[in-house]
């Protein structure tokens, strides 16, 4: 068995978290000099071009007698799912804060555990259903005070919709990352998504608007937007290969609190760039209520277990 580097594997799975935690907050602000297609086009390219170079230089590039009917199905709904997810999500920007996107992103793992129990047959535990009501309770607290916004259907409710839609058909990915990982490693998946993700959205891209984006702060903003893929699932893999999958997991479950932290900082440093939170106590108490339901829905027997224990 593979010996674990407990420190090392919290510090990848923490720089994953906190770089998705900033990706909605500095996506926000370069989707002011560019619009969705255009920056989703722009990650996918720039991350499916290093992967091509790391695997290239290690000759583990995957190679056409490992596909089959059934890889092709897998990776056309990893295509489907996470190019779905980035648009969306880079959509639903324009109308809600990044704060909120995080929140409803934590439906993402739920729809993966419901789709486990109904495909894959898999236990749906007690913590589980636990997590499931006080994602729930949490999402009604979050948005108490927007209701009328979400009844009218308009641009809030819109963008309410994009990004908690863009959440659940990210399990698309997630399947066909299950799936193919019996066939490729993480990276080649990663890279035959990518690859094949920006050249669905070329058509809809439009390059010239980068050449156009002119200020420094929304190029830099720009700029980890396209970084960020690489940094953020390259932490998560190596995490993983390093410490446990559920304590993994545990530490990604507070990407909301990491975009409510740098939503803050960000509004202190730069008010003219970055909106005050609209958020009110009861809001901020919702989107702990939605970290701890996800938190017990990934881990809640383990944290329990060593809870138990230590009393």
């Amino acid at each position: 068995m593979k010996k674990q580097k407990t420190w090392l594997g919290f510090s990848l799975a923490l720089l994953a978290t906190m770089t998705w935690g900033s990706l909605p907050v500095a996506a926000q602000q370069a989707l002011k000099a560019v619009d969705a297609p255009t920056l989703v086009w722009i990650r996918f390219l720039v991350a499916s071009l290093v992967l091509f170079a790391l695997l290239g230089l290690t000759g583990k590039l995957p190679r056409p007698s490992e596909f089959s009917k059934q890889t092709l199905f897998l990776l056309v709904l990893g295509i489907v799912g996470i190019s779905a997810n980035f648009v969306l999500v880079a959509m639903g920007l324009h109308y809600i804060s990044p704060t909120t996107t995080q929140v409803l992103w934590q439906l993402s793992p739920f729809t993966m555990i419901l789709v486990g129990v109904g495909v894959f047959k898999e236990a749906f535990t007690h913590w589980q259903k636990i997590g499931l009501m006080l994602l729930l309770t949490g999402l009604v607290m979050f948005f108490n005070d927007k209701f009328g916004e979400l009844l009218s259907l308009g641009s809030y409710a819109v963008g309410v919709i994009m990004a908690a839609s863009g959440s659940m058909i990210w399990v698309c990915y997630g399947v066909a990352q299950k799936l193919l990982s019996k066939h490729f490693n993480s990276q080649q998946i990663l890279l035959m998504i990518y690859f094949c993700s920006s050249f669905v959205f070329l058509p809809f891209a439009e390059p010239s608007q980068i050449a156009h984006i002119g200020n420094p702060f929304l190029w830099g903003c720009f700029i980890y937007c396209c970084l960020n893929t690489l940094i953020g699932y390259g932490s998560f893999g190596e995490a993983l290969n390093h410490w446990d999958a559920s304590k993994v997991s545990i530490v990604t479950t507070l990407i909301p609190v990491f975009t409510m932290i740098f939503s803050t900082i960000g509004h202190y440093l730069a008010p003219d760039y970055f909106a005050a939170s609209d958020m009110n106590i009861v809001s901020y108490v919702g989107a702990m209520v939605v970290v701890t339901g996800a938190l017990l829905a990934v881990a809640g027997e383990k944290v329990m277990g060593l809870f138990l224990r230590k009393i």
